[in-house]
């Protein structure tokens, strides 16, 4: 048996996530997105709400397309306030359009939402040694800095925590305590 982080838990879909997804380095833009999005809906909720809600997600939101989430109307806003298989709170709602604005805007002025957000990382992501889940921080220099840009730059559910859960999840850093099976091989994926 593969020896795990312990907030995996035994859901299957939650030992999906984790075995597949959390910590592998993400550099398409509209993943980043969509993971900007589910960290903001998952806030005071826990993930494995969000992930069992997440193909809703990407039904209702266009496949998390800024362009087309941008330019959503208050019918649009309507429409996902009325989606049961979202969470339907209106500033998350409300949010996702405002952040995918901001994702627009940071296209513009750095390339790509890939680009602005590796920079705090120094593009390469950081390679932890936490041997317990106790030892992992909730927030960091650098999600303090991202959270602090982002809001200024208009974003929503962007603090600090989010943001260093999102840095998590899109492997800005390698955070599998390191007896788990994924340490070691994110530890040598290339970035």
């Amino acid at each position: 048996m593969k020896q795990r982080c312990a907030w995996c838990g035994s859901d299957p879909l939650y030992l999906s996530y984790h075995d597949k997804e959390w910590g592998v380095p993400v550099h398409d833009d509209r993943l980043l997105f969509e993971f900007l999005v589910l960290e903001g809906a998952q806030a005071g909720l826990s993930w494995l709400t969000i992930l069992k809600k997440r193909d809703n997600y990407r039904r209702a939101f266009h496949g998390f397309d800024p362009q087309r989430v941008a330019r959503y109307s208050d019918a649009d806003l309507q429409r996902l306030l009325a989606d049961s298989g979202i969470v339907r709170n209106r500033l998350k709602i409300e949010s996702a359009v405002k952040n995918a604005r901001g994702v627009l805007a940071l296209q513009q002025e750095f390339g790509s939402f890939d680009a602005y957000l590796w920079r705090y990382v120094e593009h390469q992501p950081r390679q932890n040694e936490w041997r317990s889940l106790a030892e992992l921080p909730a927030r960091t220099a650098e999600s303090d800095a991202m959270s602090k840009d982002l809001k200024k730059r208009g974003f929503n559910f962007v603090g600090p925590t989010i943001c260093y859960a999102f840095m998590q999840a899109v492997g800005m850093v390698n955070d599998h305590v390191v007896d788990c099976f994924r340490h070691a091989e994110l530890k040598q994926a290339p970035a």
